[in-house]
């Protein structure tokens, strides 16, 4: 529960202030820059939650402004948290960036959303489609004030009644990304699978949809044998529009979904992966030169495809006149990056591929191999999961009995990927092949 809401600039001036319960007074957020620049950590990040004098606050920066809750009750932060984030989302819908410029162009309707989003200090209604239905940029020039949306009086706040499509379809995509760490050697330092299931969702009227997965827990607490592999998922996060006390009984995942795209859910894996994309890298350091081989490896399967791949393998800055020879892409020096980037297009499961590169080095250094950045590979492979998430079924049921389409992808894609690079080898002579 929010005492107030402020919009800042990066100063710690007040654009907006919205006080909701009137027992914190406003000059109380004078300590939120003084209290920002004293907690931030070594790395210069600041925290999301400050207490002071039993006052709470709680910030999120997007830009050149800050958006900060207020509250002296014992409040869920990740609540407060996710509505900084939520009103984020609108105002970014509403003015298309979120900006001190634009802020002060629209101070009226930010006034206004903040009266619908926030009651007395507790989050009410949060979709940005329902809230263009009857708050809009031009609505102060009506005569006429805009009845509001049945949305907002029924229990489904985030869906319109009386929506209508030719053709009813739903598509769905599961999307995983690979967070991983891999030392030179090959081993798996650190590992995990971040997931969300995102819809696009075309159905007319007010349709309830059943979406069942491969759910370990649920076959077990069922009792039931599942056909293959079983996915144990972990911190589970859900769109409100879903029935967390149904999924609680019998995790049947059951909603009426929004109009359009939105995401269902997410979810993380902490399992033990392999690379999905291996690189093997050798560094030849030598007098005014240095000399990379850099060996990537496609390991899963060969009917799948890694699209758009990116192998970003730093370098030395001040190091100059590139050149490289690859069997497979294309690559460029980019001095802004300290890196040399290294594009293939599609690059099958099971295949190999190696680079050669060579750089002039005007000075002679000993690098920290503490300090040397890991190479970064950015990749993408559609129609694969590794954790074998499997939908199981998907549902649509609508009163008046209409035939819905329901379309389903899988994506499996990079998220933090790093591999760590083997220290430089020095000798007299190179050991590589010339380019």
């Amino acid at each position: 529960m929010a005492s107030a809401v402020f919009l800042l600039d990066l100063k710690g001036k007040p654009l907006i202030a919205r006080d909701y319960r009137g027992d914190i007074p406003l000059t109380a957020i004078d300590r939120f820059m003084p209290l920002l620049e004293d907690r931030e950590d070594e790395e210069g990040t600041s925290l999301p939650v400050m207490t002071e004098n039993g006052v709470t606050y709680l910030h999120l920066r997007e830009k050149d402004v800050y958006l900060v809750a207020l509250t002296r009750k014992n409040t869920n932060a990740m609540t407060l948290l996710q509505f900084l984030h939520h009103l984020s989302k609108v105002f970014t819908e509403y003015f298309k960036t979120l900006e001190e410029e634009s802020i002060r162009d629209n101070f009226v309707i930010i006034y206004e959303l903040l009266d619908e989003m926030m009651d007395y200090g507790v989050p009410q209604i949060t979709e940005p489609k329902i809230l263009q239905e009857y708050i809009t940029q031009e609505s102060h020039m009506l005569e006429i004030t805009p009845r509001p949306p049945m949305a907002v009086t029924n229990a489904v706040s985030w869906r319109s009644e009386g929506i209508s499509y030719r053709k009813n379809e739903v598509f769905l995509d599961v999307v995983e990304s690979i967070n991983m760490l891999v030392n030179p050697t090959g081993n798996v330092l650190s590992s995990e699978i971040q997931g969300a299931i995102k819809m696009k969702v075309y159905l007319s009227g007010m349709p309830e949809l059943r979406l069942g997965l491969n759910d370990k827990v649920m076959f077990e607490s069922t009792g039931r044998s599942a056909k293959g592999k079983a996915v144990e998922m972990e911190d589970i996060r859900f769109h409100q529009c879903v029935r967390l006390s149904k999924f609680e009984s019998d995790r049947t995942i059951s909603f009426i979904p929004p109009d359009g795209e939105f995401e269902l859910m997410t979810y993380r894996l902490n399992t033990q992966l392999k690379p999905l994309i291996w690189c093997e890298s050798v560094v030849e350091s030598h007098r005014g030169r240095v000399e990379y081989m850099v060996k990537a490896k496609a390991q899963f399967k060969h009917r799948s495809t890694a699209n758009n791949v990116e192998i970003v393998v730093p370098v030395p800055n001040d190091a100059d006149s590139p050149k490289f020879k690859s069997t497979i892409g294309s690559v460029k020096y980019a001095p802004e990056r300290s890196a040399f980037v290294w594009k293939i297009k599609q690059f099958q499961g099971g295949k190999e591929a190696l680079l050669r590169a060579h750089f002039g080095l005007p000075s002679i250094r000993d690098d920290d191999p503490e300090r040397r950045p890991p190479i970064g590979v950015k990749f993408e492979i559609p129609y694969f999961t590794t954790s074998g998430i499997q939908v199981r079924y998907l549902k649509i049921v609508e009163k008046s009995g209409y035939q819905a389409l329901p379309w389903v992808r899988y994506i499996t894609k990079n998220g933090d990927y790093q591999l760590r690079m083997p220290e430089p080898m020095t000798s007299g002579g190179s050991r590589l092949p010339p380019i």
